[in-house]
């Protein structure tokens, strides 16, 4: 919820004004004032609509951008009577795998509510969210085969676990990490890549004909996204919950554990305001830039890195 303000005050910076600071002490209460203007709305349904279709649309994406982060490792573990509790929702052996089938789904809400609408700009919008959707899900899953191979696990646990202090895997893959954070952009339909939703163009894209808290699920859903990718980015690249001399601090199990948690948050604040900075720095790609990008330059490039990978895997593992 508050993502939204802070979005808004950082747009407010970059364009040196204010932003929100009417609601409460710097606009602290605009959040809820946004979030009880969403649930008080007129609720409108077209009357060409596909009734259910219509509702379900929102409520998949909603719910589908809510269960990625049941596999993050948000710290270590914590000791209460002696019993180890892992700071995860379920600690699965294919996490890797399991995000990506429930991003892969993710689309279908969008494509469900843009259809259902029965409004050509709303379908368009869908449309272009579906391809765009598939074609950078194939460079950002490259990027993290290379992760893979090199940690040699689909754990998400155990490759953050793998670098322990400040052996980060944004050292050996600092290509993989770029292309990852470039079709993060892509599947959050973020900024310069938010073609689905391109208000110059499609009026509003896939929620054009959404009002109410319809509407605030395909919002808030996509702030979910933003803040999931850069959790992953963290967890993937940036270690997680690991951080320079943790062991030089000599603090008990439970506070390093803390101590981690809030590192890895701090990370996942800082990704957040990059997916920001970028919104109001850049402009909007044209359609065609953006799947030339997507197939002709990233996926390529993710397939290099690939490659370039295993060769030296296969160098190490051979003593060379």
């Amino acid at each position: 919820m508050y993502a939204t303000l802070i979005e808004r005050k950082v747009a407010g910076f970059f364009q040196d004004r204010l932003g929100p600071n009417r609601a409460g002490i710097y606009g602290i209460f605009q959040p809820l004032a946004d979030g009880l203007k969403l649930f008080f709305k007129e609720e409108f349904m077209p009357n060409t609509a596909d009734k259910f279709l219509y509702i379900l649309g929102p409520s998949l994406t909603m719910l589908i951008a809510l269960l990625t982060s049941a596999v993050i490792p948000w710290g270590s573990s914590i000791i209460i009577g002696g019993t180890e509790y892992i700071l995860q929702v379920a600690d699965i052996n294919i996490g890797i795998l399991y995000v990506f089938a429930v991003v892969s789904i993710g689309v279908y809400g969008i494509m469900i509510g843009g259809w259902a609408s029965n409004n050509k700009y709303a379908l368009m919008g869908a449309v272009r969210a579906a391809s765009q959707m598939i074609s950078y899900e194939l460079a950002m899953g490259m990027a993290i085969i290379a992760v893979v191979m090199m940690s040699g696990t689909l754990s998400l646990n155990e490759i953050v676990q793998q670098q322990h202090g400040f052996n980060w895997n944004v050292w050996y893959q600092p290509l993989g990490f770029l292309l990852f954070t470039v079709c993060a952009f892509a599947e959050c339909n973020r900024s310069p890549f938010d073609l689905p939703e391109c208000e110059t163009e499609l009026i509003g894209g896939y929620h054009t004909e959404y009002s109410s808290m319809k509407l605030g699920f395909y919002l808030f859903s996509e702030y979910i996204n933003m803040f999931i990718s850069a959790a992953m980015i963290s967890a993937l690249f940036f270690g997680g919950y690991n951080f320079p001399f943790m062991d030089q601090l000599g603090l008990s199990h439970n506070a390093l554990a803390w101590v981690g948690t809030i590192v890895f948050f701090i990370k996942i604040a800082l990704f957040v305001f990059l997916f920001m900075w970028i919104r109001w720095t850049l402009p909007r790609f044209r359609y065609d830039q953006l799947m030339r990008l997507g197939w002709k330059t990233l996926l390529p490039l993710a397939i290099l890195n690939v490659i370039i990978t295993g060769l030296v895997i296969m160098l190490k593992n051979h003593g060379w």
